[in-house]
């Protein structure tokens, strides 16, 4: 399973030829009509399209439970922004990534797009790992880590953008960080560069109400009519979070194409809200799903991601038939796909799709019985039950042994360096 449809083959097979899926269909038919010289046996399993994390800050494995039950902007102010001042450079970037792909190939995600600093290094992690990923500089006004200046930012993301064209797996986004942090000269020539490479564009936006009430102060109007006025908004515009969209907001992105990705564990955990996402899909925005970093979260399982997003929006709307698991399993995989940009290459199981498959091990007592294929995805199966992951037709986890991490060495390598992050912390 499955495709446009939504299409559930039992007792089915994939067939694969280099990067891509060549064929799918009955078990019997694909044998007689295909002969291989490997062959993976999913009998009594489920094989499925990889997930797809439409947000998330890789490197932030290391900062994983660091500074929890804190207000957003507490968070990032006061012990976010300043540790990465402290700890964050290339090799952390690279490492942080490393961990991230780990967790994310062993959880059943295949693919991801990532907002962080040093994200050269982040692009070479998932490479190593042979991990699909559409990655971009956070980028400000004021200095990072990285780059000191916005120009700085400008050529930076204009070298990523020239570095990875073309690249199997990795793909470039720009992203200015945030409305707040990003003055209105960056943003158009941010937005000028997008156009330049036809690159997407994706920012947090509108995560908590205080962010609202402030730029709707900053600029006189709505941030969205001021980024529809400003020439922003278009299919190739990501809005991350959008937890405070109005009515008149929803209308307008719908207009014009823009897509919307939703992170309910991050929104919940720092008491940002509940974004309106039924009434952004009946609008018919593509809406995708994301774990945001390990900072807010703390993990990268986009089974479990699903299972909020379910839930959440049940209580809130007071209505059990909102978010239904099928819906939720497309904002994860197809829906997910198509707000990145990459719906006509992964997402789905069809013929001339890139090879993003992930199997999951059925055989246990709490998937024990099966009657509906969505319903279980959704409520019941966690990111442990993956057993295998191919990502563009190569086989990264067998048996639930990684084959592109050494995944002992990174975890030590890591733990190091979070030594002297706590250290650091306890002074605080």
């Amino acid at each position: 399973m499955m495709d446009d449809d939504d299409q559930t083959i039992r007792n089915g097979a994939v067939a694969i030829k280099g990067e891509n899926i060549i064929a799918v269909g009955e078990k019997e038919d694909i044998e007689n009509r295909y002969i291989s010289s490997e062959i993976i046996n999913a009998e009594g399993f489920l094989v499925m399209p990889g997930l797809i994390n439409c947000h998330t800050h890789a490197p932030m494995t290391y900062f994983r439970g660091l500074a929890d039950d804190l207000e957003l902007t507490d968070w990032l102010n006061n012990y976010i922004f300043p540790d990465e001042a402290r700890f964050v450079n290339g090799e952390f970037s690279y490492l942080g990534s490393l961990l991230a792909c780990a967790e994310m190939i062993k959880s059943g995600t295949t693919t991801f797009c990532d907002m962080y600093i040093f994200e050269d290094d982040v692009a070479m992690a998932a490479k190593s790992a042979g991990v699909r990923c559409l990655i971009g500089e956070a980028l400000f006004d004021s200095p990072s880590p990285n780059l000191k200046t916005p120009q700085q930012g400008l050529k930076y993301t204009e070298m990523l953008i020239e570095k990875w064209a073309n690249d199997r797996l990795v793909n470039i986004v720009i992203e200015p960080h945030a409305l707040y942090t990003c003055s209105r000269n960056l943003l158009r020539d941010l937005r000028r560069l997008a156009d330049r490479y036809g690159v997407p564009v994706a920012t947090h936006y509108l995560e908590t109400k205080s962010e609202k009430e402030t730029l709707a102060a900053k600029y006189g109007k709505s941030p969205t009519s001021f980024l529809k006025d400003i020439g922003y908004l278009s299919d190739q515009f990501i809005a991350l979070h959008c937890v405070y969209m109005e009515e008149e907001d929803i209308q307008i992105f719908a207009d014009h194409g823009c897509k919307v990705v939703h992170n309910p564990e991050s929104n919940m955990k720092l008491a940002s809200g509940i974004a309106p996402v039924p009434e952004m899909m009946s609008a018919g925005i593509t809406v995708g799903l994301g774990t945001d970093g390990c900072a807010s979260n703390n993990n990268l399982d986009m089974f479990q991601e699903m299972d909020t997003a379910a839930k959440l929006h049940k209580v809130a709307n007071l209505d059990p038939t909102v978010m239904d698991a099928r819906t939720v399993v497309r904002m994860a995989t197809h829906e997910g796909a198509k707000a990145l940009g990459m719906g006509d290459i992964v997402g789905s199981l069809q013929v001339g799709m890139k090879a993003d498959i992930i199997v999951i091990d059925m055989n246990k007592p709490h998937l024990t019985p099966l009657y509906n294929e969505y319903s279980h995805i959704v409520y019941a199966v966690n990111g442990a039950d993956v057993d295998t992951v191919l990502i563009n037709g190569r086989v990264v986890m067998r048996n639930r042994t990684l084959l592109t991490i050494h995944e002992d060495e990174i975890v030590a390598t890591v733990e190091e360096t979070a030594i002297r992050i706590r250290k650091q912390f306890g002074k605080n």
